[in-house]
């Protein structure tokens, strides 16, 4: 009988370095505000942002992916060559065909590595590094970089009230690898496809292409083809969360092993300050638990959220290197993705 070979398996993985990238555009409320019919103060009371970034000049989805790696492989005490893999979770890659991973790999001086998109909206790191843990646990990899990047900007309608003034753009990295103890719990997740529309693009591809073709040779300024876009049904959402959160919540902390009074950081994804602090009302954390707030000046940048707002709160002294933290994503999908894990050190080189 052939005997077919085995990975070797690895019990403990962890976040071993992480990296960001900040575009340099700062849009305020005030600007966002010039085409969108709101204010200022309307806009911070029920999302808590006063500022998001944008892309601009030579900016790309690609350039901010690979600047956001770079900085996490730099912060991270291993030779790039032992990077096995690298995930790169995003929503708003321009291009079904060729993905974005192996250019960005190529990018970062990692040609040749397994290298795949995952795209699962807001949710997409936490899927990103459950699977990246994995991986290594399995024995597919030996380190795995996971990059979370988004330019939503790109494809939003600045007039809808639903979506303009809440989005923004960025890109945060992490190092997983092989640890003596085990930094990353198995990963919570789920989906509810029954009200997946309520965040959606408006229309597909197909669909747009066919109108394009159809309106060939009428005049752009009579009768405009438009764009695609996002579109969001808030009040469906904060339904979905509002029930569905806390129980991914609890189900985190119960498959970590981990007690609720032992979490010292909670990084939920920054989607909505009001929702964030509803969660860790609901979940009763302890009141002095330094929670993210990376949204108040840089928006809801969809997977590249959490890892943006780890590395806010590592850079500023909020959080440290080695506490346990609480970890939830979730947005389109709709889908959710947690973790309990022990944060990475703080960067050297950080993104602000």
């Amino acid at each position: 009988m052939v005997s077919i070979a085995v990975n070797k398996s690895r019990d403990n993985v962890a976040m071993l370095g992480i990296g960001a990238y900040r575009p340099q555009r700062i849009v305020s409320n005030a600007e966002v505000c010039e085409l969108l019919d709101s204010t200022p103060e309307w806009i911070y009371e029920r999302t808590g942002i006063n500022n998001r970034r944008w892309i601009s000049g030579d900016e790309t989805i690609r350039s901010i992916a690979a600047a956001a790696g770079e900085r996490a492989l730099n912060n991270t005490p291993i030779e790039r060559t032992e990077i096995g893999a690298v995930i790169l979770c995003t929503s708003s890659w321009l291009k079904l065909t060729p993905h974005g991973a192996p250019s960005v790999a190529s990018d970062l001086g990692l040609n040749g590595v397994a290298a795949f998109d995952l795209t699962s909206g807001c949710g997409g790191f936490g899927y990103g590094l459950g699977v990246a843990a994995d991986l290594i646990r399995a024995g597919s990899a030996d380190y795995v970089l996971v990059i979370g990047a988004e330019t939503m900007t790109v494809g939003l309608d600045p007039t809808d009230r639903g979506t303009a003034m809440i989005f923004g753009d960025g890109a945060g990295a992490v190092v997983v690898g092989p640890a003596e103890e085990n930094g990353i719990s198995p990963t919570v997740w789920g989906s509810d496809g029954e009200n997946a529309e309520a965040i959606a693009q408006d229309v597909d591809f197909l669909a747009y292409m066919n109108k394009a073709q159809a309106m060939q040779g009428t005049d752009p300024a009579v009768e405009p083809i438009g764009r695609m876009s996002l579109h969001m049904e808030g009040p469906k959402v904060f339904r979905w969360a509002a029930v569905t959160l806390p129980r991914a919540l609890s189900a985190a902390l119960d498959v970590s092993g981990v007690a609720k009074e032992d979490i010292e950081v909670f990084i939920p994804h920054q989607a909505n300050a009001r929702i964030n602090e509803l969660m860790k009302k609901n979940l009763g954390l302890a009141e002095g638990i330094p929670m993210a707030n990376d949204i108040e000046n840089t928006g809801n940048t969809s997977a590249a959220s959490i890892p943006l707002a780890m590395e806010e709160m590592l850079v500023t002294g909020k959080a440290k290197g080695g506490q346990v933290a609480l970890l939830l994503g979730f947005g389109a999908g709709l889908s959710y993705a947690g973790q309990v894990v022990v944060l990475p050190p703080a960067p050297k080189e950080a993104s602000f």
